[in-house]
């Protein structure tokens, strides 16, 4: 079994606060690389494998842009998106999967009701049932069968590491994070994910969020174009209300979590926070990438207090506020 980030190389990162008490610590690790991408700062082990989860869909994304899927604004950005199965993003990816000629029994992810709550209660009432389509990856997976046809490549075992398309993606991964990946697993929806460092995923995240449209390597066009795409459409890449939504449009920040407390952030001067929380908690991933990016100079206190208090960190009692989520780094 790889090793793995540990309790005794973890700091903490975040405390929950309820009625004056600190009732929970969130300890983690992170990174914060500058504009230019030397390392500003580091906390805890930022070089043990961790799997990024949803945090690699953007270099997943790439290799799909990469080995020829036609993928722009709101498609390409939901290729990149842990969305919440909104009839808005749904209607994305049909359309993703109508230019691929397939549907979505062809996704290979699980179904599963939309994150988004009045969508999903709006289902329920409808008497509707778990769908393939409405579960958060499947605009990756789309994208990801539209690489496919493009490509003229077997659409029913894409999602096999040996498949040509995932091979594809782990050579593009692996020239993001400029080294070789030697471990790797299943990710909830099916996919391969893989292992690597904080600071590998850090310089991944860096090379994308600083990428030029107009740059003489195609890598960094595509990359370029995803992290436009994202900005221009933050509603894609979540949804209403939820925090990497919210971050990326009150701050222009490109911002992409992962499940088990995982989160990628690059501010607009191109400074990148890559993190990872032990307990695999993410309700304070966003709020700890804003304090890091504060911090270093990135982003101003005054805009950072503004974002935070739009994001859900409220510890509640008895049906009032009376704590709160906060980071500590």
């Amino acid at each position: 079994m790889p090793e793995t980030l540990t309790v005794p190389s973890s700091v903490e990162l975040a405390v929950v606060e309820r009625s004056g008490f600190v009732e929970s610590r969130h300890a983690g690790a992170a990174i914060v690389l500058d504009a230019e991408g030397v390392v500003q700062l580091t906390l805890g082990d930022v070089e043990t494998p961790i799997l990024p989860r949803s945090s690699m869909k953007p270099l997943q994304a790439l290799g799909c842009l990469t080995a020829g899927a036609d993928l722009t604004g709101e498609r390409l950005a939901l290729a990149t998106a842990s969305h919440s199965g909104t009839n808005r993003h749904v209607a994305v990816v049909r359309d993703i999967l109508d230019a691929a000629g397939l549907g979505e029994s062809d996704l290979g992810c699980p179904a599963a009701w939309p994150g988004d709550p009045a969508t999903r209660d709006e289902l329920m009432r409808e008497l509707g049932q778990p769908q393939r389509i409405r579960m958060n990856c499947s605009g990756k997976h789309a994208a990801m069968l539209l690489t496919c046809t493009v490509n003229g490549w077997d659409t029913t075992g894409y999602l096999d590491p040996a498949h040509p398309l995932q091979v594809h993606i782990r050579e593009v991964i692996e020239r993001l994070i400029g080294t070789k990946v030697t471990s790797a697993a299943v990710d909830g929806c099916g996919a391969p994910v893989y292992g690597m460092s904080l600071s590998a995923l850090g310089r991944a995240a860096h090379r994308i969020g600083t990428s030029s449209e107009r740059s003489p390597f195609a890598l960094h066009r595509s990359a370029g174009a995803l992290v436009r795409a994202v900005r221009e459409s933050p509603w894609t890449i979540d949804g209403p209300g939820r925090p990497d939504t919210i971050a990326i449009e009150r701050l222009g920040v490109f911002a992409k979590g992962g499940a088990e407390g995982v989160m990628i952030m690059v501010a607009p001067n191109g400074t990148t926070v890559a993190l990872k929380v032990l307990d695999g908690s993410g309700r304070a991933t966003t709020a700890i990438a804003l304090a890091l990016l504060e911090r270093v100079g990135a982003l101003s206190p005054a805009d950072v207090a503004a974002t935070l208090a739009q994001l859900p960190l409220a510890v509640t009692g008895g049906g009032q506020d009376v704590g709160l989520i906060r980071p500590t780094v």
